[in-house]
C-alpha cells in the first residue's frame, strides 16, 4: 500500500505547510483549476459538485421558509451604486467597472455586481407600493466579483459563487426575525449537512456589512486554528429604504418605509469543508455532501467474477439511493485506494475472490481508517447506517476540536500570549471601543470574530486598555 501511493503525488502535510497542503488538496483532488484570469479558477467536476450539493439542500432550506428565487442582472449602473454613501464606500476598492460597450464608451459606467442591494432595492422601489405586497422574501443564486489583490481558490478569488437572499418588510421586528432566523439556518446547516460546528454571534460596528444596522455571523475554526466566517445576514433597518424611497402604504393609509435584510453563503464553505476536515491524504466529506459517497473496488479484478460482483454490489447500492460509483479502470487497488482518499470519498467497499466465495465484503471509513467485514446480505442499510455515523463522528471530531481550541484571555499579556501560543478563538472582554479592536489587531493580527449571544463575564474590564467592559467578544487570527 505505502508503494503504491508514491504513484500519487504527495501531498504536503498539514504540519510542515498548511497553506501548501491547502493548494496541494484544492488542485489533486481536482476541485479546481486556474485560469487565464488573475484571481478567477475554474471549478472542476468534482468541485461544483460539492457546490451542487450545498446548493441544492440551502435552497430547499430557503423555500422551507417562504424564501423564492429570482435573477438580478450582473451590471449595476454608478448612479444607482452611489445612492447608498455607506455602502458604496465600503465596496469602492474592489468594484470592477464597464467603461466601454464594443468600441464605444458608456455614458455611464456599470459596475459588474459586488453585491445587489441596490439592484434589489430599486426593484422592491417598483413593486412595493401597500403593506399587502409585504414581505419580499427574495434570493438569488449567482457570481459576483470583488477585485480581491490577493487570492486563494475558494477563500478568496476576483469572481466566486454564491447565494444572496434580500428581503423586505413591514415593521423592524419582522426584519429581525428574518435575519436571525436565516443565520440560524447556515448555523444548522453547517453542522447538520456539512459536519461544521460554528460560534454564532454579531458583528461589532468596525466588522459588521457597509450599509447595515447590524450584522451576525457564524464563524468556523480551521484545522490550523484560524476562523473562517462562513455565513452573515444583515439586518439593514430601513436605511436603504430612505435612500431608494422604498415605501408603502400601511392599514391606515400612512406611508411607511420598509425594513430590509441581506444575508449569503458562498463557495468559500467548500475552503471550510477542505481546512476543517481534510488530512495529509488529502479531501474528507462528510457524506451529506459528497458527490460520491461510496467507491466500489474490486480486488484482484482479473479473476473469474470479481468485476461482474463488484458491478451488481455497486448497482445495489445505487438502486439503495446510495451516490456509489464504480471503479473499474485497470488501476491497481492501492492506486484507487489513494486516489479515494485523496478525494474525500466518506465509504470505500473492497470485494475480491474470498470476500465472494465468503458472501462478504470490506467496508473501509475515510474518516478512521476502520476496516470492517460485513455481510452482502443487507449490505444497503449496512452502508446507509455507516454513512450517517460517519457523519456524526465527524461532526463530534470538529466539535472537540473546536472546544480545545478556546482559550480566555484576561489580561493584554495573556491574550498575546494566547494569540501566539494557543491557535484557535481567544474569548476576553472589550469596553467596546473601536480603538482597542484596532489595537489589537495591529499587535497581533487578530480580529474580532463575534460577540456572541450566549453573553458571559469573565472579566469587569477590557482586556485591551483596562475600562470597564461591555462585551465578551470572540477573537482570532482569520482568512
Amino acid at each position: 500500500m505505502a508503494k503504491e501511493k508514491k504513484l500519487v503525488e504527495a501531498i504536503t502535510s498539514m504540519s510542515e505547510d498548511f497553506a501548501q497542503w491547502y493548494t496541494d488538496v484544492v488542485r489533486k483532488a481536482e476541485l479546481v483549476e486556474y485560469s487565464g484570469v488573475r484571481g478567477c479558477m475554474i471549478y472542476r467536476p468534482y468541485g461544483y459538485a460539492i457546490w451542487e450539493n450545498i446548493q441544492r439542500e440551502l435552497d430547499a432550506r430557503f423555500k422551507a421558509t417562504g424564501v423564492e428565487n429570482v435573477y438580478m442582472p450582473m451590471f449595476i449602473p454608478e448612479s444607482l451604486l452611489q445612492r447608498e454613501k455607506d455602502h458604496v464606500e465600503g465596496f469602492a476598492p474592489e468594484v470592477a467597472w464597464v467603461t466601454h460597450g464594443g468600441y464605444e464608451e458608456l455614458q455611464e459606467r456599470l459596475c459588474v455586481r459586488p453585491t445587489s442591494e441596490t439592484l434589489f432595492c430599486d426593484l422592491y422601489s417598483k413593486i412595493v407600493q401597500s403593506y399587502r405586497d409585504l414581505p419580499k422574501n427574495y434570493n438569488q443564486w449567482c457570481s459576483v466579483v470583488r477585485w480581491e489583490k490577493t487570492t486563494r481558490p475558494f477563500l478568496r478569488s476576483a469572481e466566486f459563487l454564491w447565494q444572496e437572499g434580500h428581503t423586505a418588510h413591514a415593521t423592524a421586528e419582522e426584519a429581525e426575525e428574518r435575519t436571525i432566523l436565516m443565520l440560524n439556518i447556515y448555523a444548522n446547516f453547517c453542522e447538520d449537512f456539512l459536519a461544521i460546528p460554528v460560534v454564532k454571534g454579531q458583528k461589532t460596528e468596525k466588522e459588521k456589512f457597509a450599509g447595515a444596522k447590524s450584522t451576525y455571523t457564524i464563524e468556523a475554526l480551521m484545522h490550523d486554528g484560524k476562523a473562517l466566517q462562513s455565513g452573515t445576514s444583515h439586518n439593514f433597518g430601513d436605511g436603504f429604504a430612505q435612500a431608494f424611497g422604498i415605501q408603502y402604504s400601511d392599514a391606515n393609509n400612512e406611508l411607511k418605509y420598509v425594513h430590509q435584510t441581506s444575508w449569503g453563503m458562498s463557495t468559500r464553505i467548500i475552503g471550510a469543508i477542505i481546512m476543517v476536515h481534510g488530512d495529509d491524504s488529502g479531501l474528507k466529506l462528510p457524506p451529506r455532501v459528497a458527490p460520491t459517497q461510496v467507491t466500489v473496488i474490486p480486488i484482484a479484478q482479473r479473476k473469474e467474477g470479481v468485476m461482474e460482483a463488484a458491478g451488481a454490489l455497486n448497482d445495489r447500492l445505487v438502486a439503495a439511493g446510495i451516490r456509489a460509483k464504480f471503479d473499474d479502470s485497470d488501476k491497481s487497488p492501492g492506486w484507487k485506494f489513494s486516489e479515494q482518499e485523496m478525494r474525500g470519498i466518506p465509504l470505500r467497499v473492497e470485494i475480491g475472490p474470498r470476500d465472494i466465495e465468503n458472501g462478504q465484503c470490506v467496508l473501509v471509513r475515510r474518516d478512521t481508517g476502520e476496516k470492517i467485514e460485513t455481510p452482502l446480505e443487507g449490505i444497503e442499510e449496512t452502508v446507509k447506517a455507516l454513512l450517517e455515523q460517519i457523519q456524526a463522528d465527524m461532526l463530534a471530531a470538529a466539535r472537540a476540536h473546536l472546544e480545545s481550541h478556546i482559550s480566555d484571555a484576561v489580561t493584554y499579556d495573556e491574550f498575546r500570549d494566547a494569540v501566539e501560543n494557543k491557535p484557535g478563538f481567544i474569548r476576553a472582554m472589550w469596553c467596546g471601543d473601536e480603538a482597542c479592536e484596532l489595537k489589537i489587531k495591529e499587535d497581533t493580527t487578530a480580529t474580532s470574530r463575534c460577540m456572541p449571544f450566549e453573553q458571559e463575564s469573565i472579566s469587569d474590564v477590557c482586556v485591551c486598555c483596562g475600562r470597564p467592559a461591555k462585551k465578551l467578544v470572540y477573537w482570532g487570527k482569520a482568512y
